[in-house]
């Protein structure tokens, strides 16, 4: 038995076109494209054969969630171990007004070298991961919405297909906003993740 999990990036923020980082800490307002993501994944979700909807607690991703999960008749259950990255000193900043020598090193190697005072992502890794078993756990032969963000569910897909944290930022470049990164997860904690799919766009998108 596997549970079938749709990974899934919150809509686009208003601070999407600066780069800006929302983490933990941040939760900027859906912009005018994110809502009309979230619309199409209201609309989406019933074909994708979304049995469960999971939601990080953060507002971004809960907005996007919950239309989904109105849609479909569910409730949406919330897991901290979902929520993003908190990214210390560039939380709620770009790249450009940070430390030059501190974004190096970040772009170098994101986990060796995380900001000042940003939670190391081995520990975000480990709670995502640990969130994500658990739903596989919970719903074994469903297929499961989970609604997160960019950092954390990229950490969390390297662990649970067994690669490289520091490579998190290479291997998978992007986390579309509502775009579907489909995984296998078994049931046993023990057995890898298989990834179906990566950045697929929503049904009817």
């Amino acid at each position: 038995m596997s549970a079938r999990l749709l990974l899934m990036r919150h809509a686009e923020t208003v601070w999407h076109r600066d780069n800006r980082y929302a983490g933990a800490r941040s939760d900027p307002d859906l912009s005018e494209a994110g809502w009309r993501q979230v619309a199409a994944l209201a609309n989406a979700a019933p074909a994708e054969g979304v049995t469960a909807v999971v939601s990080s607690p953060l507002r971004r991703a809960l907005r996007t969630a919950r239309p989904a999960a109105d849609a479909l008749g569910l409730p949406v259950r919330v897991m901290s171990g979902l929520r993003e990255v908190d990214f210390g000193a560039l939380e709620g900043r770009t790249r450009a007004e940070a430390d030059p020598a501190l974004v190096r090193a970040f772009v170098a190697d994101p986990v060796a070298h995380p900001f000042p005072g940003a939670e190391p992502p081995e520990l975000a890794a480990r709670r995502a991961t640990a969130a994500l078993r658990e739903i596989g756990a919970r719903h074994p032969e469903d297929t499961v919405l989970v609604v997160a963000h960019s950092t954390v569910l990229r950490l969390a897909l390297c662990a649970l297909l067994g690669l490289e944290l520091g490579s998190y930022r290479r291997v998978f470049p992007r986390f579309e906003n509502v775009a579907v990164t489909e995984v296998r997860l078994p049931a046993e904690p023990g057995l890898p993740a298989a990834l179906l799919s990566l950045n697929r766009p929503v049904l009817g998108r």
